[in-house]
């Protein structure tokens, strides 16, 4: 798990850097898959407030908190983040393993129903791949298709894990 902290308004010590690492340790007993968290504490006035980000699996969950006190503010939000993913954990599990399932049935569960949520109209536009990966970050997305100026055929460009970029070429099979 990938840990960011920081600090705002505020000295990050490394007795509260150590309290906030232990506290997302103990979420991982209670999921494995967690990839990221990110940590956000701050003082406004005399109120310390506490922000979580933290992305398990395919899910983003988030969770904020403030008190007079910061540790008491972390506490309250790594609990609010405990009861998101307890929720979490009882919605992945599968309640009915004891059913029996009919083989006919089984030929219905095999493939996911696709569900398309959002459509949307781009225009396709001739660049080259360097244009596209600006277009692609200038609107916030993770991928790009374009038409590239020299092979006039449709590429697409997307954004890798780690924050480099691939492109997909078309070829046609022998």
């Amino acid at each position: 798990m990938r840990i960011h902290i920081v600090a705002r308004k505020m000295k990050m010590t490394d007795a509260i850097k150590t309290f906030i690492e232990e506290r997302l340790a103990k979420l991982q007993d209670y999921v494995s898959d967690i990839v990221w968290a990110q940590v956000i504490v701050s003082v406004e006035k005399k109120l310390h407030n506490a922000d979580i980000v933290l992305h398990v699996g395919n899910q983003t969950m988030k969770a904020s908190a403030s008190t007079d006190e910061l540790y008491s503010a972390i506490d309250k939000v790594m609990t609010k983040m405990e009861a998101q993913i307890k929720k979490y954990n009882s919605r992945r599990t599968d309640h009915r393993a004891d059913e029996v399932i009919d083989e006919d049935e089984t030929v219905a569960l095999i493939g996911p129903e696709i569900n398309f949520t959002v459509v949307k109209d781009v225009p396709l536009k001739s660049m080259s791949k360097d244009e596209a990966v600006i277009e692609m970050e200038k609107q916030g997305f993770t991928f790009w298709l374009y038409q590239d100026r020299e092979a006039k055929q449709l590429q697409l460009v997307f954004k890798r894990m780690d924050n480099t970029y691939g492109l997909l070429q078309p070829v046609k099979n022998k």
